[in-house]
């Protein structure tokens, strides 16, 4: 299967570099992939532009759950946006949301114009709008590049009937990219099932973080208590193979 885009989502500089070598094009950048992805450091995309040849597509997100943001969290994805235009994000990826899960479409315009003629990219905030054709369409009129969904299911194999519906509504107007639970044994069903030319994908394995074994008991997070004696990174032979099933 040829002129398949493959955009890997990486959570660090090494997830990065890691997606390059498997034979990513293009990466959404992120931190924090345990919580669905969130703002990363402007740090972390210096280095990545700087030593990969990656088109980079940047997260604003500030926080976990829901995409109705305060005007606190507003503020500061309007600065983290401008900061990443002005150090080489090749697009930025965001949503927002009113209050009833509807697009916000007033506050969308203002990071829509922030990333200019660079790619425009709505994440799965897609995923909870109680009318997700209705949403493309806005989203379309917006001005967006591209969209991303798993169709409003857990996976996008789950939810490959509304990805393939979008991509008839959509009639080339804006790129749908099917993401979430994308795997080796179903990657190429899902691209010849919904008939699209990209994927976006995550393909993580844990690594032993060895500094806190003199007191296992404490726990730096919340109540979901991720493990503090190991780390996910991005597995470069789960990539690659994903990447050779297609």
């Amino acid at each position: 299967m040829k002129n398949i885009t493959i955009e890997i989502c990486a959570g660090s500089f090494e997830d990065a570099v890691m997606a390059e070598k498997a034979g990513a094009s293009r990466i959404e950048l992120n931190s924090s992939l345990f919580l669905g992805g969130l703002t990363p450091s402007l740090g972390t995309l210096r280095l990545v532009k700087k030593e990969t040849g990656l088109k980079v597509m940047t997260m604003v997100r500030p926080r976990a759950a829901g995409f109705f943001y305060s005007s606190y969290e507003y503020k500061t994805m309007i600065e983290d946006a401008k900061l990443f235009m002005d150090n080489g994000a090749d697009g930025l990826v965001f949503g927002f949301l009113k209050k009833d899960g509807t697009i916000d479409a007033k506050r969308c315009e203002a990071l829509i114009k922030i990333a200019g003629s660079r790619d425009k990219v709505f994440h799965r905030a897609i995923d909870v709008v109680p009318e997700p054709l209705k949403a493309l369409d806005e989203l379309i009129s917006l001005g967006f590049t591209r969209v991303l969904t798993s169709g409003q299911e857990p996976t996008a194999y789950e939810g490959a009937g509304l990805i393939a519906e979008m991509v008839k509504r959509a009639k080339g107007r804006i790129e749908i990219l099917p993401g979430g639970g994308i795997t080796e044994k179903n990657a190429a069903k899902l691209i010849k099932l919904i008939g699209v030319d990209q994927i976006h994908f995550a393909a993580l394995k844990r690594r032993v973080e060895p500094s806190t074994k003199a007191n296992p008991s404490i726990y730096y997070g919340g109540a979901l208590y991720p493990p503090e004696d190991s780390i996910e990174v991005a597995g470069l032979d789960e990539m690659i193979g994903i990447i050779k099933s297609l």
